[in-house]
């Protein structure tokens, strides 16, 4: 009886260790505070957008400036690696949606895709840090 206890001891401590290395990796939060320099390519060509974010946990809020896009306040997430930023953007008098999502790899280069006015405008892009 009690080889049988130290057995499932021993057992049930390996399988607690692989939980946590499994789930270890997943929950690292990714550091998105700084300057940016993204390479967005759509339909209409290709753009170099500043972007300068704050992060507070998950939150994050922060400036977009972009000669297309002109001057825009943002806030967004992240989520382990997932980003996503959005804002209002003035187009010729009209606000429209903005919003970039995407993940950022092992080399800290995020990637993803942009969303403008429900679909209007699409693209990919490109972000590292400066």
């Amino acid at each position: 009886m009690r080889l049988n206890n130290i057995r499932f001891a021993g057992s049930l401590i390996t399988v607690i260790a692989i939980m946590f290395a499994v789930v270890a990796p997943s929950s690292a939060q990714t550091n998105m505070a700084g300057s940016w320099t993204l390479e967005v390519s759509s339909d209409q060509g290709i753009t170099t957008p500043e972007l300068t974010l704050v992060q507070e946990g998950m939150k994050l809020t922060g400036h977009y400036s972009s000669d297309t896009l002109g001057e825009n306040d943002i806030t967004g997430e992240v989520d382990g690696n997932n980003v996503t930023i959005s804002f209002d953007a003035d187009l010729q008098g009209q606000s429209a949606p903005v919003s970039y999502k995407g993940t950022v790899d092992a080399e800290g280069v995020w990637s993803g895709t942009l969303d403008i006015a429900g679909g209007l405008l699409t693209g990919t892009f490109t972000a590292k840090k400066k």
